[in-house]
């Protein structure tokens, strides 16, 4: 049997803030309740969210952990009642809805994945969020099927990352835009047809000069882009909107999406039922697990950090600098 202390190191907010708010102290380590796992973290990953968070603007759904962290990789310590299909030891990733910043978290077994073989224990923590993110969005959401194009917006992230390479796996034509020429050519490099610097170029005419329109867009700006997303869509196309790092208010003709058949939708992942979680869980695992064993879809890292520079890490999420995932290492 694995002991487990008592307490744990763990990020801890000081006050709602920028990155130097955050700094590592103890905490209780988590109790399990039925049905869930405890988990040794070997690494977490580091999302967008988690800096709304840090500064207030996105609260733990009722009943979640206040650390930071929606994702980890590690080693099953512990299980809950009734959690069947797992051993102490075994490899592990997980979606949370909070906790990932620490040396341990309690998370329900549904939302739970083993390491795909070959990945890296601590590259692991890279998967849970995007993987899952992508294939509610893109594949269940969006409807996209192969044959049919997709756009994403922010391709160079850990999201897009994860889109360009599993459209471009199941038979689709992606396009993206990214911020620089060197997020351009590494969306190329895994996968991209054609990568449009949005600060160089209209994507509204690029795309349509390129594709003619695409089926689905996989859209993390929000207000500023959802005409202009319109106007690339297919007959039957789909705008799937996931962040409103743009804003989330604009204006629009709703004939367009009359006339053109046009579906815009939107979902956040985080405040899902556990159920709904284990459903995308499940459909990951079937689906996108194999691609990551056979070497055809891979976890992009920017870099790692120990878990005592979370700042940093908060501060390049923030710039914006960064090619797929950051990771704070325990």
């Amino acid at each position: 049997m694995t002991t487990i202390p008592k307490t744990m190191r763990a990020v801890e907010a000081r006050e709602p803030g920028g990155p130097e708010v955050l700094g590592v102290g103890m905490q209780p380590v988590p109790g399990l309740s039925d049905g869930e796992l405890l988990i040794k973290v070997a690494a977490a990953g580091v999302n967008r969210a988690d800096c709304m968070q840090r500064r207030g603007e996105y609260p733990p759904p009722a009943g979640a952990s206040e650390i930071l962290g929606l994702e980890v990789s590690g080693t099953v310590a512990a299980l809950g009642a009734g959690v069947s299909g797992w051993r102490e030891g075994d490899p592990v990733c997980a979606l949370l809805a909070g906790g990932g910043y620490a040396e341990y978290c309690a998370v329900p077994a549904p939302q739970c994945l083993p390491v795909p073989s070959g990945v890296d224990l601590v590259d692991a923590a890279a998967l849970p969020e995007v993987a899952l993110t992508v294939w509610a969005n893109v594949f269940e959401r969006g409807g996209l099927t192969p044959g049919e194009t997709l756009l994403v917006h922010g391709g160079s992230s850990g999201i897009g990352t994860m889109a360009i390479q599993l459209a471009s796996a199941l038979g689709s034509t992606v396009y993206v835009t990214a911020g620089s020429s060197e997020k351009c050519d590494a969306c190329k490099r895994l996968g991209a047809t054609r990568a449009f610097n949005y600060r160089e170029v209209d994507f509204v005419e690029a795309v349509r000069s390129a594709a003619g329109g695409v089926d689905v867009i996989l859209d993390m700006v929000g207000g500023p882009y959802l005409e202009r997303n319109l106007a690339v869509l297919n007959l039957d196309g789909r705008l799937v909107i996931i962040a409103l790092m743009g804003g989330a208010r604009t204006e629009i003709n709703l004939a367009t999406l009359m006339r053109r058949r046009l579906v815009v939708t939107g979902t956040t992942l985080r405040a899902r039922t556990i159920a709904e979680k284990g459903a995308v869980v499940d459909a990951v695992r079937a689906r996108v697990w194999p691609l990551l064993e056979s070497g055809r879809v891979r976890p992009v890292v920017h870099r790692r950090w120990p878990l005592s520079e979370a700042a940093t890490a908060h501060q390049v999420m923030e710039a914006s600098s960064h090619i797929g995932k950051l990771l704070l290492v325990v």
